[in-house]
């Protein structure tokens, strides 16, 4: 997920298609989107010139692994088929406060990431999503690694001093002793 610096938005989701003939849109969300977009009473999604457009909704139920969004006055097939592709976001103030063990993307961007054994590592780059867990992208002096969001890798978040703890397994983190 990605923060709209100018507006305060959070990227939470992308339209990848249409569902039925009422317009409902189907959401691919975004690592942490799932737990944004079913309540969502206001989204945007950016249009072609890249700005962000408010629409509310009007209905948001999870289907599959998608979310189905309907917008208030594009409650048909024609109003939400140029809609597809479009990144879809939230105002950070509308989304859902999360329980202690659980975080939005922007939380994570650009922390440190510290490693129980080899000291600092990085930071925080990017964020993806597989079927099985979300991963963190982290860029530092050993190259790009790529770290299960899960326990036991995520050990404490430090949100005061912008510190991600981590306890990664041996090989994940190529050792700069070794030659190639």
């Amino acid at each position: 997920m990605m923060k709209d610096k100018s507006k305060d938005l959070l990227e939470v989701g992308v339209v990848v298609g249409t569902h039925g003939l009422k317009g409902d849109l189907k959401i691919r969300p975004l690592p942490t989107g799932d737990l944004a977009l079913p309540g969502a009473r206001t989204v945007y999604l950016r249009n072609s010139e890249g700005l962000p457009v408010r629409y509310q909704a009007v209905r948001s139920s999870p289907h599959k692994q998608n979310i189905l969004l309907r917008l208030s006055g594009l409650e048909n097939l024609a109003a939400v088929e140029g809609l597809v592709g479009a990144s879809v976001l939230m105002d950070n103030a509308d989304l859902p406060e999360l329980d202690d063990d659980q975080f939005y993307w922007s939380d994570l961007e650009g922390l440190t990431v510290v490693d129980r054994q080899h000291g600092e590592i990085g930071r925080v780059v990017g964020m993806f999503s597989t079927p099985a867990h979300d991963i963190l992208e982290i860029d530092g002096p050993a190259g790009e690694i790529l770290v299960p969001a899960v326990e036991p890798f995520l050990v404490e978040l430090d949100r005061d001093k912008d510190c991600l703890h981590v306890d990664l397994p041996e090989g994940l983190i190529p050792n700069s002793d070794d030659s190639p």
